[in-house]
């Protein structure tokens, strides 16, 4: 168990094991206060919040836990034969509630992490009270006449072995492989939170990646973009989404069509990349416009 809070520094974070041990988490804030949960994006970990959660632990007088889903971070991996799919994380999600005793959550969310989130607020609106997104809104989906090739893409994909856990020679080159493969711009300032929750030291003084490399493999099925939009319609919580001015929403016509059909959505577009909570800069940015929201809202 986590020592109490008032034994640690003011912004330490509190690792956490959850669902029997099947996942990992990192607390922040008080204990006994409003808990919110966060969801990191794909391939990134709880560490995505290291910088934002102490400021809005702070602010808010709320404790954050973020979990690592399946697959990232010190979370288990799926057994052999079993697969990744975006609506397998809200299993994650509720299975972490349960056991905080969480009835109605509050939803801190990155990316793939407010993909699911989305998700979860549209199928059991009973269950979320708010949702504050951050540069993510709405799932990754393909067109349905790309069905059958996105489930051939899968099949071939699982059938090839699995490739071995990427491995560096010290924490530095994790980190400048991690910013020059990055799907989404990064720097080694940004990245190495995450870096550093997601390796392992081996035995010969390297360090691997934790991560499953399945997560790699190409989705068996994605939803098609008018389900995703009715989905977002189903949102009955208020969302608070964040973007960053060179995130990956934006001006695009589905980013339009996705904040359009969400009915109460308050949008923010702030200076920072996709991973602008993590920006040492932004993520004060991003701490003080989500506090002053949501005191604000408070008051209504």
């Amino acid at each position: 168990m986590p020592e109490p809070t008032a034994m640690r520094a003011p912004h330490a974070a509190q690792s956490l094991l959850l669902a029997e041990g099947r996942l990992a988490a990192l607390g922040w804030g008080r204990i006994g206060a409003p808990t919110w949960l966060a969801l990191h994006g794909w391939l990134d970990n709880a560490a995505s919040f290291t910088r934002l959660a102490p400021l809005l632990a702070d602010a808010l007088d709320i404790r954050i836990v973020a979990i690592d889903f399946r697959g990232h971070g010190h979370s288990r991996h799926v057994p052999a034969g079993s697969d990744y799919a975006l609506w397998d994380y809200c299993h994650d999600v509720l299975d972490v509630m349960d056991e905080l005793g969480i009835e109605q959550a509050s939803l801190l969310a990155h990316s793939m992490g407010a993909a699911v989130a989305c998700l979860l607020a549209a199928a059991l609106p009973e269950r979320v009270a708010r949702l504050t997104l951050i540069d993510g809104l709405g799932a990754l989906n393909t067109p349905a006449d790309e069905t059958a090739n996105q489930l051939r893409k899968g099949l071939i994909a699982y059938r090839r072995p699995l490739s071995r856990p990427p491995r560096y020679p010290d924490i530095e080159r994790a980190v400048a492989a991690r910013v020059a493969g990055g799907v989404t711009a990064l720097d080694s300032i940004t990245a190495t939170p995450l870096v550093e929750r997601n390796t392992e030291a081996t035995a010969d003084g390297h360090v691997q990646m934790r991560t499953d490399t399945r997560l790699l493999k190409p989705s068996l099925v994605r939803l098609t973009p008018e389900q995703v939009l009715a989905q977002l319609a189903c949102i009955q919580a208020p969302v608070l989404l964040i973007e960053g001015e060179r995130g990956i929403l934006g001006e695009r016509e589905w980013a339009k069509q996705a904040r359009q059909s969400v009915s109460d959505l308050t949008r923010y577009v702030l200076p920072g990349g996709h991973h602008l909570h993590l920006e040492p800069r932004g993520s004060t940015a991003v701490a003080d416009k989500v506090a002053s929201h949501w005191q604000q809202a408070a008051k209504r």
